[in-house]
């Protein structure tokens, strides 16, 4: 019994996580016409060590028209840098969930010369479509996972994050024959496009968004 309880105590520290993620959460954000989508920009520290994906709208009605339509148009990275808020309380069965939060929207990257909008936003939670905490430790795989969100014509696939070093990868693809999830192979943290394209049996595809420095 010494023995057992010695290692349930030897485990705690490794679940014992933080219980609040307070931070700027700055969001690549993607979509058009038929929805829009917030990407949480991670790493693997507190409190950005979660990968969170959003399903979302605008307050303003104009504002929301707006944002759908200038990406239906020109797929490209947009971003947003948000009021500050705990990010775990996106996790599913939260006690307090977070509904709602303001915002102020970019075009291209908020901390890398994003040009900035005229006016603060209200974002309106719709759906938690991913939420997963990361790990620190050091990991190598062979393959990733990418899954397609969306509706229409306009799809996107994204990067599931679990190994490290990784990649934030977020692209938009025409017309995927594959639906749901798909295994990729990888190259270390080389742009996988061409294996992604192929892998959903889609016409063509767009890269919104890459990123291997913050997942080093």
């Amino acid at each position: 019994m010494k023995r057992r309880s010695f290692a349930l105590a030897a485990l705690l520290p490794v679940f014992a996580r933080a219980e609040t993620a307070m931070g700027g959460h700055g969001m690549a954000v993607f979509g058009g016409r038929e929805g829009l989508y917030a990407s949480h920009l991670p790493m693997f520290h507190t409190p950005h060590d979660s990968q969170v994906l959003l399903s979302f709208h605008l307050a303003d009605a104009a504002a929301d028209k707006a944002l759908r339509e200038t990406l239906a148009r020109k797929p490209r990275l947009w971003t947003f840098d948000p009021e500050t808020f705990d990010l775990l309380r996106f996790t599913p069965g939260h006690a307090r969930p977070l509904l709602e939060f303001k915002a102020r929207f970019f075009e291209g990257h908020f901390e890398r010369g994003g040009k900035p909008q005229a006016a603060e936003q209200r974002v309106i939670v719709d759906k938690v479509l991913l939420f997963r905490r990361l790990s620190s430790a050091e990991r190598d795989a062979a393959t990733g996972r990418y899954r397609l969100i969306g509706k229409g014509n306009e799809w996107f696939a994204f990067k599931t994050i679990d190994r490290r070093p990784d990649f934030d990868h977020i692209v938009r693809l025409q017309a995927p024959e594959v639906k749901g999830e798909v295994d990729v192979a990888l190259r270390g943290v080389n742009r996988p496009n061409a294996a992604v394209r192929r892998a959903f049996k889609a016409g063509r595809l767009t890269e919104i968004y890459f990123e291997t420095d913050d997942l080093r």
